[in-house]
């Protein structure tokens, strides 16, 4: 049984080479984060082609997923490039002040001002420095130090339970959409969206770019939490990124958060990611900690379609030693029973005919020994809607199409094979056992669910499902 859980690996200075790309995508990589808040048009281009390359050369496919920066609020840059804060001090967020001292400091969010009020509590540097709003006058944001430490240049600064009023997609964003969509990344990640509102404004810039990308939710805003469903509704896929999430939310309110995520993603029949900090430890440790790797595996547990590596893989000392270990703790608390998401869904919603189909090959997973499923598919539909039970069966998303094998690389328990068919039912049938031979995924005797759209080659969705013995076609 292949691992079910995927990895995302996000791609930097530590990770642009072809020998430890190559070595990534061995070790397990499934999908290639680039990050839009860091590299040149030209970088990601050439990390792209790079990627792909090795992929083909490797006979694997690699999904790429393309992270917008989105409206980071930091402060901005130090005379001397860093101060340090210390419980009680005065200090001053300015939006006229050039260069910043031991007293004030620059604001590249010129609207802070109007955005906070006497006795908000703002969080700097991911929650490191808490200040607490006395008063605002003007463009200036008067605070007193209630947590110190040192500051630098263009920290974050989250204000804690939300509310701050930056759009979703900065002029930055919109640029780095038509770049996404030239580059035809296979997922793009919308960074801070509030509403189901935002997620369709990146989904009709990147459809006016001429790009398909399936368009993905980072959750990281207090605000988000607030419109979970509708945001869901709105996106192919969600992420739980917990770093910017626990500032404004409070770190212990995020594991429940995490898993009531992942079980709306699921039942909505969306794709979600679990990310930040899942194996830090490894940014300068071969190995991970006992509590990083139960982390890894209560995601996995939960449901999560993927795990995702950010500092560990980009800019770490070990990016192929962090995704060989994901790979390891994904494989083990697979292991456990967790085919319980099935129960989870609303059983008799079944609207669609690929639903029903879907539905009819998981009943069947659990009354007869199946050893894989072969999806044959356009669009990877039915695919990701089997792939919502987490049947236990492989999943194999067969398809002429490329960027739906790139597309299913995301989704658990699914794997791509590229499938040029035939038109008819006799040959099509002989050419999926004969692959999923030749991919060592059954041997002869074995029971596979294959599903097709009956008549081969005419548009419209799955509405089959055939029950095949390997060998024993006549």
């Amino acid at each position: 049984m292949p691992r079910r859980t995927k990895i995302v690996a996000t791609i930097g200075p530590a990770s642009s080479s072809p020998e430890v790309l190559e070595r990534m995508i061995l070790a397990g990589m499934d999908v290639a984060r680039l990050n839009f808040s860091h590299g040149t048009e030209q970088d990601h281009q050439n990390r792209i082609e790079m990627i792909r390359s090795i992929a083909k050369k490797l006979g694997r496919t690699v999904g790429i997923l393309g992270d917008l920066q989105g409206p980071k609020i930091r402060v901005g840059k130090f005379r001397d490039s860093r101060i340090v804060l210390k419980a009680g001090d005065r200090f001053i967020l300015d939006a006229d002040c050039a260069l910043g001292d031991q007293e004030r400091v620059g604001l590249d969010y010129k609207e802070l001002p109007r955005d906070v009020s006497s006795g908000d509590a703002l969080l700097l540097d991911d929650g490191k420095i808490e200040l607490r709003v006395d008063h605002v006058t003007g463009n200036q944001v008067h605070t007193t130090v209630i947590q110190g430490g040192p500051l630098s240049n263009n920290k974050g600064i989250n204000r804690r339970g939300g509310g701050l009023t930056a759009p979703a997609l900065t002029e930055k964003d919109m640029e780095d959409i038509k770049l996404a969509a030239r580059l035809r990344v296979d997922y793009l990640a919308v960074s801070f969206p509030r509403s189901g509102a935002d997620v369709q404004w990146a989904r009709d810039l990147m459809v006016k770019a001429g790009g398909h990308a399936q368009i993905q939710s980072k959750i990281e805003r207090a605000e988000a939490i607030d419109a979970l469903e509708d945001i869901i509704a709105a996106s192919d896929s969600i992420m739980v990124a917990r770093g910017d999430l626990a500032v404004e939310v409070g770190d212990a309110a995020v594991p429940a958060m995490q898993k009531r995520m992942i079980r709306l993603a699921r039942e909505m029949n969306k794709t979600v990611i679990t990310a930040t900090q899942m194996m830090e430890s490894m940014i300068s440790s071969p190995v991970p900690t006992r509590a990083e790797v139960s982390d890894v595996a209560n995601a996995v547990l939960d449901g999560s379609d993927a795990v995702m590596l950010s500092a560990e893989s980009a800019a770490g000392q070990f990016p192929v030693e962090a995704i060989a270990a994901m790979a390891r703790v994904c494989t083990e608390a697979e292991k456990q029973d967790t085919q319980t998401f099935v129960e989870r869904q609303d059983l008799d919603r079944i609207e669609r005919v690929e639903k029903a189909v879907a539905r009819a090959v998981i009943h069947t997973t659990r009354h007869l020994e199946v050893k894989a499923i072969a999806a044959l598919t356009q669009s990877g539909t039915t695919a990701l809607l089997m792939s919502r039970a987490d049947v236990n069966v492989p999943i194999y998303a067969m398809t002429p199409v490329e960027e739906t094998q790139r597309k299913v690389t995301l989704f658990r328990g699914v794997y791509p094979v590229d499938f040029q068919h035939g038109m008819e039912p006799a040959e099509v049938m002989a050419q999926a056992e004969a692959q999923l031979l030749q991919l060592g995924a059954v041997k002869k005797g074995d029971l596979i669910l294959l599903t097709i759209g009956e008549p081969i080659g005419k548009p419209g969705g799955t509405n089959t499902m055939k029950i095949i013995r390997i060998g024993e076609r006549n």
